[in-house]
C-alpha cells in the first residue's frame, strides 16, 4: 500500500474560496420524482430486495490502495480504480455502516462508472477498515470532516477535474450533510446518494422491530468486533462506557454508551438530532440525486423529506419498493441486475456530459446492453466491460 501525506492543512481547505459560482435556482424547491424502478418478479418485498443485494457475488474490481496520512496523526485508506492518467472524471464513493473496500454496492457502481470512462476511489472511512485506526476517534453518521478534507485535497490535486461524490446509507447521510455544510464552496461538481437515513432516530427505532432486528444484530456484531480489536491497541476514551457498548442490545444503547459521547454529543438523542442530514438539504448547492425506497426495512416512510425541504438542485427519486440498498430488477431475459448502480451512474455521467460536452464512452454501449442480456449476479467476462477485473487485496 502506498502511503502519502497530505499537503493541505485544515485551515487551507476550510477557508478555500468556492471552486465554481453558486447555482442559479430554477425554482424555489427541488424535485420529487416517482421512480421507474420495478423489482424483479421473484424478489418482491423489502427483505428479498435487501438480502438479494447483500448475497450477490462480489463484483470483481482492481483496487490500487493508498494510505492518506491526516494532519491529526490518523489515516484514511483509499481504493483507486479505473484509468488514473487524470483525464477522465473522478467519483468518490462513500460506504455505509460496517462497509469498506469490499462493499458490493460501491464496487458494482465503480464497475459501471469505469465502463463509462470514469476513475473511482472508494474512501474507507476512519476506523472502518480491517486495521484499526490510531486515534480514539472513529467515523459516525455526522462526522463529515474527513470527507470534506478529502474533497478539497482532490480539488487541489486536480483543479480542473470533474469530481462526483456518491454515498450509500450512512455514507449517503455523511455525503449530503457534507454538501450542505460546504454550500457554494463544495469542491464537487455533482453528487448522488441512496437509502439515506434522513432522520436517524426513527431509523434506530425501526431496527428494533420485526425482521429488521436481524440486520441490526448483524451490524452490531461487526461494530463490537471492531471495538474489541481497536481497544487491544489503544485505550478507550474516558468519555465512553466500553462495557455498556459491548453489551448493547440495539443501536440506541450502543450510541448512548459509545458513539455519542466519543463524538462530543450529550447523548444518543443529541447525536441523532445533529447528525441527521434531512434538516440540511436546503443548503446543498450542487446537482444531487437521492434515490430512496419507501419500503426500506432500515427506516420508516415518514422520514422522506417533503418537497420544501429540498434545495432547487436536489432531485429526490422515490420508489415504492427496493429495500435497503437493494433495487434489484430484471432484464429482458429475466436475469437479475442492480438497477440502482446503473441509475446512479447514468445520473453522474449525464451531468458530466452536460458540463463538459463529452461523448459517451464507447464501452458504455456494451454496458447498457447488460441489463437485457446479462446479470450483475453472475460473473461476466472481463471483455464485456472492457475492464481488467480482479479481486482487490
Amino acid at each position: 500500500m502506498n502511503t502519502v501525506s497530505s499537503a493541505v492543512s485544515p485551515a487551507t481547505w476550510i477557508s478555500r474560496p468556492a471552486p465554481r459560482a453558486a447555482l442559479a435556482p430554477s425554482s424555489r424547491y427541488g424535485q420529487r420524482l416517482h421512480s421507474s424502478f420495478r423489482p424483479h418478479p421473484l424478489l418482491r418485498g423489502a427483505h428479498l430486495q435487501t438480502m438479494a443485494s447483500l448475497l450477490r457475488p462480489a463484483p470483481k474490481l482492481v483496487l490500487r490502495c493508498e494510505r492518506l496520512e491526516l494532519p491529526d496523526g490518523d489515516f484514511l485508506d483509499l481504493g483507486w480504480s479505473g484509468d488514473h492518467n487524470k483525464t477522465g472524471p473522478l467519483a468518490v464513493l462513500v460506504h455505509g455502516l460496517c462497509g469498506g473496500f469490499e462493499s458490493k454496492y460501491a464496487r458494482g457502481t465503480a464497475c459501471q462508472l469505469i465502463a463509462q470512462g470514469w476513475r473511482t476511489v472508494i474512501l474507507q472511512l476512519r476506523g472502518a477498515g480491517p486495521e484499526p485506526n490510531r486515534l480514539q476517534r472513529c467515523y459516525d453518521q455526522g462526522d463529515t470532516e474527513d470527507l470534506r478534507y478529502f474533497w478539497h485535497l482532490l480539488r487541489n490535486r486536480e483543479p480542473h477535474a470533474f469530481i462526483a461524490s456518491v454515498g450509500w446509507s450512512l455514507g449517503g447521510n455523511v455525503t449530503l450533510k457534507a454538501l450542505a455544510e460546504e454550500g457554494n464552496a463544495a469542491p464537487v461538481d455533482i453528487a448522488a446518494a441512496a437509502s439515506v437515513p434522513f432522520d436517524i432516530r426513527p431509523c434506530a427505532e425501526r431496527l428494533r422491530t420485526g425482521f429488521s432486528r436481524l440486520y441490526q444484530k448483524r451490524l452490531l456484531y461487526a461494530l463490537k468486533d471492531a471495538l474489541r480489536r481497536k481497544h487491544l491497541h489503544i485505550a478507550p476514551s474516558p468519555l465512553v462506557n466500553l462495557a455498556a457498548a459491548l453489551a448493547a442490545r440495539d443501536f440506541i444503547e450502543y450510541d448512548e454508551a459509545y458513539t455519542a459521547p466519543l463524538a462530543g454529543y450529550r447523548d444518543a438523542e443529541d447525536y441523532y438530532t445533529h447528525s441527521s442530514c434531512g434538516r440540511l438539504l436546503r443548503n446543498i448547492r450542487c446537482p444531487t440525486l437521492v434515490v430512496h425506497a419507501l419500503d426500506d426495512p432500515f427506516m420508516t416512510a415518514d422520514i422522506v423529506p417533503a418537497l420544501d425541504a429540498l434545495a432547487p438542485c436536489v432531485t429526490l427519486e422515490v420508489a415504492q419498493s427496493g429495500g435497503h440498498v437493494g433495487f434489484v430488477s430484471a432484464g429482458a431475459l429475466g436475469l437479475p441486475y442492480c438497477w440502482l448502480e446503473r441509475r446512479l451512474t447514468a445520473y453522474l455521467h449525464d451531468g458530466y456530459k452536460g458540463r463538459v460536452g463529452a461523448h459517451v464512452h464507447p464501452v458504455a454501449i456494451q454496458s447498457a446492453a447488460r441489463g437485457r442480456s446479462q446479470s450483475d449476479f453472475y460473473p461476466a467476462p472481463a471483455t464485456t466491460l472492457g475492464l481488467a477485473m480482479a479481486t482487490s487485496t
